[in-house]
């Protein structure tokens, strides 16, 4: 099944809108395609390149704020935000992906995922450069992650995606979120930071 033309066009013009409707556009074009069923994905830009992910995994998108800093975190922890009066950790996708951290302008938004903790649901703000579309993907349009020559670590990639004739990397979002990697992380950050003092 297609995404709806007026789907796909209110993605388009959220990603290519410095509005404050660009959110809102977007998480409306996720709502009308979650609805059509089919394997549909939202693609988005950190780092000068372009990613996809699940949409079942997004729960909406909000334009980029003001974040708290939490001291001692890893640089890709951006810090937290109150979301409707609850409390949620923002990471900055491109330091996550070992790029450097993002710089935000008028495209810049929160794409918020959902992401398993254990038995538990816990939801995550990834600050991405843009979003871009809303489409399906066949599953013929889909290759393996590669062994070797990819720009990011391989246990991050779920799949390669080809999209109008170029690869687009799907991301493993329970491995680039790790809950656990990330607590160390942080630790580890922190530990050094006393260190150093």
């Amino acid at each position: 099944m297609q995404v709806p033309h007026p789907v796909r066009q209110a993605a388009t013009t959220a990603a290519n809108s410095g509005t404050t409707t660009t959110a809102a556009a977007t998480t409306a074009a996720l709502a009308s395609a979650r609805a059509g069923g089919g394997a549909q994905f939202l693609t988005f830009s950190a780092a000068g390149a372009t990613y996809a992910l699940g949409i079942a995994a997004i729960k909406e998108i909000i334009e980029f704020g003001h974040i708290t800093a939490v001291p001692l975190m890893p640089p890709f922890i951006r810090g937290i935000i109150n979301l409707r009066g609850a409390v949620l950790p923002v990471i900055d996708l491109a330091a996550r992906l070992g790029f450097d951290c993002a710089t935000p302008d008028r495209r810049t938004c929160v794409v918020v995922v959902e992401v398993a903790q254990g038995s538990e649901v816990g939801e995550l703000g990834l600050v991405v450069d843009g979003v871009s579309e809303v489409l399906e993907l066949d599953p013929a349009a889909l290759e393996p992650a590669p062994s070797f020559g990819a720009t990011i670590r391989s246990d991050f990639i779920s799949a390669m995606a080809r999209i109008r004739n170029r690869f687009v990397i799907v991301l493993r979002l329970e491995q680039v979120l790790s809950i656990d990697e990330v607590s160390s992380l942080a630790r580890l950050d922190g530990t050094a930071a006393r260190v150093a003092a």
